[in-house]
Parts: structure tokens; C-alpha cells; sequence
């Protein structure tokens, strides 16, 4: 499964423009922009590289950069080269909402995974896009650009459509609010057939993305929910689009998101509240 690279994360205004002016942004604003010049295709940059894609004075990146690898959010290589820290790494496995869902989804992805072995994966949504924390894949899966960490927009994947028709109500009008990015033929651009779509995953609880990320893949979907019913994540699984196996998946995925919103239920000692058809 091949694909074009997933949405850059959004940044801060000017945070990647090079030369953009400095002034006027607070000394947090500047690190946080000297982070957010690290991405998918740019893992390892240069103190040249990284002043210019952070927007930053040579002599302003040396004095955070510095700042920045003493505390471990950026390490340096052999080469002088940057890239980012494992204290990161630490930080970011309190966040409830990643490493919390993946702690007690892992068990039945593992499941899911053997039981299809193909492509298994799990996603939160973070503004209008959805943000992968998990993935499971095997050598025989089809290929996927999906990683630990990527982002991918909201109306075009199996778990976005899921996040998106459980979502508050004006994240529609949000998405909609600007062109949906097209990646197929078969990829939704109209504001109305995306309204529908979501219709039928409230209604069923199922998500189907049929091949609109790549003319090769097939995604099921299914939410998983919080202790108060609240949809807090959502669980795929990733086939071949040709082999027609999508409605033979369709139990396990609803089994397995079930199993892991049942184990979020339990460690706060509730029972999780039953799915709805609407929002």
C-alpha cells in the first residue's frame, strides 16, 4: 500500500517559514517551534537546518538548541547532527489519551493481528486529524505509510471517519470548512457524501475506507469508547482492497474495540456504557 506522505502537524504561525521574523515570540514559543522543525522526513537536522526551519536567529537556535539537549528533549549524534531525545520519549507516555488507550489496547490488537494478520492499528483524534499511537503489521500485510506518531486527515481514513461521526457536533463544519484533501478517485471531497458517510458509521458502528487513501487498501474501523460512553479512540484493521475480505472482518474489529473500551471501563471499576447510534 503505497501513499502520499501523511499531513505535516500544524505549527505555530511562522514556526517553519525560514526567515520569518523572531520578534514577539515568548522564549517557550521559540523552543516549541525548535521542536516542531522535526518531522517524518526531517528526523536528523543540523543547527543550520534546524534555525531555518524553526524560523530562528543562528545565535537564538544555538542558545535553545543547547538548552534543549542538556534536559534530553534533543540529542546529538557523531556527526553533530540533532534529533530527538528520549526525555521526550518519558514525557509523552504519561499522556493518557496515547500510551493509556495503547496500554489496554495492545493485548487485542495482538489478537486481532493473529486472527488476520494483517494490518492493525490504533488512533486518537487530535484537532482535525487523528494521530496514530499503535501499530501492528506483518511482513505478508499489505504495505502501509502508517506509523507510530502520523498523522492522516480525518475524512479519508477508517479510523478518521470513526473519530469524525462520534465527534462534538461542529468538528463536521470544521473539516468541511476547507477543501478535503483528495489522495484518490474514490477519496470523499463532497461535503454531503462525507454527511452520509458518517450517518451510516453511526448507524452501524463500523467504518469502511474503501481505497481512499491508496487504490490498494481496505480499512475497517471501529470505536473505542470511555467509561461514560465517549468515543476515545478508534481501532482498524488494513486488507487488500481486492480480496473482498471486509465483511468477514467486520465482527472481529467490533469484538476487539469492544474488548479494549470494556478494559478502560474496568480499570476505573465501571461497566462501559452501551454504544448509541448517534452522537
Amino acid at each position: 500500500m503505497t501513499a502520499p506522505g501523511p499531513l505535516t502537524p500544524m505549527s505555530p504561525p511562522g514556526s517553519r517559514a525560514p526567515g520569518s521574523p523572531d520578534a514577539g515570540r515568548s522564549v517557550a514559543g521559540r523552543m516549541l517551534a525548535v521542536l516542531d522543525a522535526f518531522d517524518a522526513s526531517h528526523r536528523s537536522l543540523s543547527l543550520t537546518a534546524l534555525a531555518r526551519r524553526a524560523g530562528l536567529p543562528l545565535a537564538t537556535a544555538h542558545r535553545l538548541v543547547a538548552s534543549l539537549t542538556r534536559w534530553g528533549a534533543l540529542e546529538r549524534d557523531a556527526t553533530g547532527a540533532y534529533h530527538i531525545g528520549l526525555r521526550l520519549w518519558e514525557v509523552a507516555t504519561l499522556s493518557p489519551r496515547g500510551v493509556g488507550v495503547r496500554e489496554a489496547a495492545l493485548p487485542f490488537m495482538e489478537d486481532l493481528y493473529e486472527a488476520t494478520h494483517e494490518n492493525v492499528q490504533l488512533a486518537v483524534r487530535d484537532g482535525l486529524e487523528v494521530v496514530y499511537v499503535e501499530l501492528i503489521s506483518g511482513h505478508s500485510a499489505v504495505q502501509v505509510r502508517t506509523r507510530v506518531g502520523s498523522r492522516w486527515p480525518l475524512h479519508a481514513t477508517g479510523v478518521g471517519l470513526v473519530l469524525l461521526a462520534y465527534g462534538p457536533p461542529r468538528l463536521y463544519e470544521r473539516v468541511c470548512a476547507r477543501p478535503l484533501r483528495r489522495y484518490t478517485d474514490l477519496t470523499i471531497q463532497d461535503p454531503h457524501r462525507l454527511r452520509a458517510a458518517l450517518a451510516e458509521v453511526r448507524r452501524t458502528g463500523i467504518a469502511v475506507s474503501d481505497r481512499q487513501i491508496t487504490m490498494d487498501g481496505l480499512s475497517i474501523a471501529a470505536p473505542v469508547r470511555g467509561p461514560r460512553g465517549e468515543v476515545v479512540a478508534s481501532l482498524s484493521v488494513v486488507v487488500p482492497a481486492a480480496e473482498g475480505r471486509a465483511p468477514g472482518l467486520v465482527p472481529a474489529v467490533r469484538v476487539a474495540a469492544h474488548g479494549i473500551s470494556r478494559t478502560l471501563a474496568g480499570a476505573l471499576g465501571q461497566e462501559p456504557v452501551a454504544e448509541a447510534s448517534g452522537r
